[in-house]
């Protein structure tokens, strides 16, 4: 496998556990509170991350020779799921999902821009293609426009850029580390978040975002403690998987890949909360999974990698 296929492969595992973690979040936005899942899931991916580096005979290190790109990206990438979470708080998951896939249109023009990649009409024609695919799948009625739909488009653009940094510090900071500094973000950020909305009230906004993002902390509900706990593990390895498909892969190449996580979503939706795709959807679907077969078969005679085999550092 080349090295852009190694990163397509990452990407849909990490669509997979990231499926998994948003449905239990949606879940939890009627009775808990998202700071506390932020900042909760932080300390617990810290946690795990050092638990299984020591059982490894490997050490955690935050340190980074690039601190001001770590600190930006260790910010930007929670950041990005605070505010698709408090989307998806007051919108239909799948919505919030089709506005989100607007991100491989931002990464696509990042990597052209500030990693100089060339980008071919070929990809750019199996990007379009996968979006038009999505639209078919969400069918998004836009005439009752409201502030929360701004929301995904922000977290699309914060994620993009966090992933093009992740390719300036490839070389310096290894995966771990990179993953500890966004479970640090995720610390600062909550923490920043609750010390400047924390004296307000949730019973003060009828809207379920604000309420999500207002409401008080509970540690007396094992049920959400052992979903906080599920999320964080699962997100962690999920975060693993993504780092390192960007590490390996080229971003306008992996980048489509995450159209997988609206198959994933309808699967969900199917087995767990009983909801059938209509003939729209499925349309929908087999033109994302050709746009993604078409990307994967293009670049596998290709002979020059991007990035060594060794950066797939642990």
């Amino acid at each position: 496998m080349t090295s852009d296929q190694k990163g397509i492969v990452l990407v849909v595992i990490g669509m997979v556990l990231f499926s998994v973690q948003d449905a239990l979040i949606k879940n939890l936005s009627t009775h808990a509170s998202l700071i506390q899942i932020f900042v909760c899931r932080g300390v617990i991916g810290i946690v795990i991350l050092s638990i299984f580096l020591k059982l490894t005979n490997r050490k955690l290190s935050i340190k980074s020779n690039n601190p001001k790109i770590a600190i930006t990206r260790g910010l930007l990438f929670p950041f990005a799921f605070l505010c698709f979470y408090l989307a998806i708080a007051a919108m239909p998951i799948a919505e919030a999902s089709a506005l989100f896939f607007v991100s491989p249109f931002f990464m696509t023009i990042l990597s052209k821009i500030i990693l100089k990649n060339k980008v071919g009409i070929h990809r750019l024609v199996a990007i379009m293609v996968g979006f038009v695919g999505i639209i078919f799948i969400i069918k998004p009625e836009f005439t009752n426009f409201n502030w929360v739909m701004i929301l995904p488009i922000v977290c699309a653009f914060a994620y993009s850029l966090s992933m093009i940094l992740t390719i300036y510090t490839k070389d310096s900071d290894t995966t771990y580390q990179q993953t500890s500094h966004v479970y640090l973000g995720s610390i600062v950020v909550g923490t920043i978040v609750y010390l400047v909305f924390g004296n307000f009230n949730e019973h003060y906004s009828d809207n379920p975002s604000l309420s999500y993002l207002l409401r008080d902390w509970d540690f007396t509900d094992f049920t959400i403690l052992f979903k906080i706990l599920i999320i964080s593990f699962i997100g962690t390895i999920g975060i693993l998987c993504l780092i390192n498909a960007y590490r390996i892969g080229l971003p306008s190449v992996v980048s489509p890949f995450e159209y997988t996580m609206i198959i994933n979503a309808l699967i969900i939706g199917y087995f767990i909360f009983h909801e059938q795709p209509d003939y729209y959807s499925i349309i929908g679907m087999t033109l994302i999974i050709l746009s993604g077969i078409y990307i994967f078969f293009r670049e596998r005679p290709r002979k020059t990698k991007i990035v060594s085999d060794n950066s797939f550092r642990v």
